[in-house]
């Protein structure tokens, strides 16, 4: 996506909505602003920054949009704004939900917001101070030189006088926009990777209706930014064309990147989907993808599934690229063992055992040299591996961090815990999937 020659065409109003630390309700206020502007009429884009595959799910319902990622070490700076500038030309209104801490991790949601000129908008829990609220938006508003500042909306608020005693600690150069109040109701659930998705929630509508018509806006007119491309590294010309990738979706296999999908077509590739669950035989297809999600809770149903165990070994055999990633890598397993000690099978296509723990065992951003080239991701899960397979290769982490994720591979079939960006390297995915 290149930038067009008139760059006014290519503005709107836009923020990137961040917060002092993780659990404020970014997601929740992100949600109920982009409902307020549909319900107006409005074109919304969200995005996400970082790599998140369940917040925006609840986001893309609000927005009735696609949510994709920004991230500056996944998908670099030219992506970044190339995708920025294409929802520009399409919205009159950019919401980017941060992650985090303001100021947590690098590169952090005030690098992403100073790269690509977005103001802040934090989002703020008064549920415990008074006063201090003002402390704690000044801190944020002057931690950094040069950091633009929309603004403050007051979460899990007490009362409209609760409310007046929060922003009236406000100093002056930091507009006060609006305020939720405290209500259980505007929680939106979670398990052990982040929030429930969005097709698990019967009443997401109700929920983000509710969440919309609780959050009091002061009229505040959020900024304009103009946004202009950075030439982008070019995607190699169809060379997956006649290709079809047969990708799982379903309840245990859901975590896939638009910009993933956007990528595989741009190649020229045919994308079907499957459901390993429900499935008893594969489309008819070139190569198979297996995304992350959550196997361990329907490890019962995949285990009952022969048909499907057999369609993949026949697959394999026949020397077809199957990519299997994070919960997609655990299921091909021999058998997944949950926290309670119970024991399930599971495809069956490597050698070794996976184990579930109350905890997370792994979390970081991941590049990977692989022989197809470099590939970036993220690795996050809560199980263990005890595998004799040797790895082909371990990935780094950019912030010399614990993570450095192995990557196995057998014949055309490669695995790993690492949930790989295609769009940061297309010309490796096109590799993984090629003939």
């Amino acid at each position: 996506m290149s930038g067009l020659s008139d760059s006014k065409q290519n503005a709107c109003r836009a923020v990137l909505i961040a917060a002092p630390a993780s659990g404020q309700g970014k997601t929740t206020v992100t949600a109920a602003l982009a409902r307020q502007a549909r319900a107006r009429g409005e074109r919304v884009r969200v995005f996400k920054t970082g790599p998140d595959f369940l917040d925006p799910t609840i986001l893309a319902q609000a927005s009735g949009a696609p949510v994709y990622q920004l991230d500056l070490f996944m998908g670099g700076e030219a992506h970044c704004r190339a995708l920025l500038a294409q929802a520009a030309r399409e919205a009159d209104l950019i919401l980017v939900e941060g992650v985090m801490g303001l100021f947590d991790g690098a590169p952090s949601s005030a690098d992403l917001a100073q790269r690509l000129g977005l103001p802040v908008l934090a989002v703020m829990d008064g549920s415990a101070m008074a006063q201090t609220f003002g402390a704690l938006a000044h801190g944020l508003k002057h931690f950094r030189a040069g950091l633009s500042f929309a603004g403050v909306i007051a979460n899990r608020v007490g009362s409209q006088r609760h409310a007046d005693m929060l922003f009236e600690s406000l100093p002056a150069d930091i507009p006060a926009v609006g305020w939720l109040p405290r209500d259980a109701a505007l929680s939106l659930p979670e398990r052990h990777l982040g929030l429930v998705a969005a097709s698990e929630l019967a009443d997401i509508g109700v929920r983000l209706d509710r969440a919309a018509a609780a959050l009091q806006w002061f009229g505040t007119e959020l900024p304009v930014v103009a946004f202009e491309s950075l030439a982008a590294a070019q995607v190699p010309a169809a060379s997956l064309h006649g290709r079809t990738i047969a990708i799982a979706r379903d309840e245990a296999f859901a975590f896939t990147y638009p910009a993933n999908l956007d990528t595989l077509a741009a190649l020229g590739a045919q994308c079907v989907f499957f459901s390993p669950l429900n499935d008893v035989v594969l489309p008819a297809c070139d190569a198979v993808w297996l995304p992350g999600g959550y196997p361990e809770l329907h490890v019962s149903k995949l285990a009952s599934n022969a048909a499907m165990r057999n369609a993949l070994h026949a697959h394999h055999a026949s020397g077809k690229p199957l990519l299997a990633e994070c919960g997609g890598m655990m299921s091909l397993f021999e058998d997944v063992e949950l926290t309670d000690g119970t024991r399930h099978a599971g495809f069956g296509l490597l050698p070794g055992h996976v184990r579930m723990q109350k905890r997370f065992a792994a979390l970081g951003m991941q590049a990977i040299d692989l022989p197809e080239g470099t590939l970036r991701g993220h690795s996050f899960h809560y199980s263990t591996l005890d595998t004799a397979l040797q790895p082909i290769a371990r990935a780094t982490n950019p912030n010399d961090g614990p993570t450095r994720e192995p990557v196995y591979r057998q014949g055309r079939l490669t695995a790993s815990y690492i949930h790989l960006y295609f769009a940061s390297n297309p010309s490796a995915v096109a590799a993984l999937f090629g003939a």
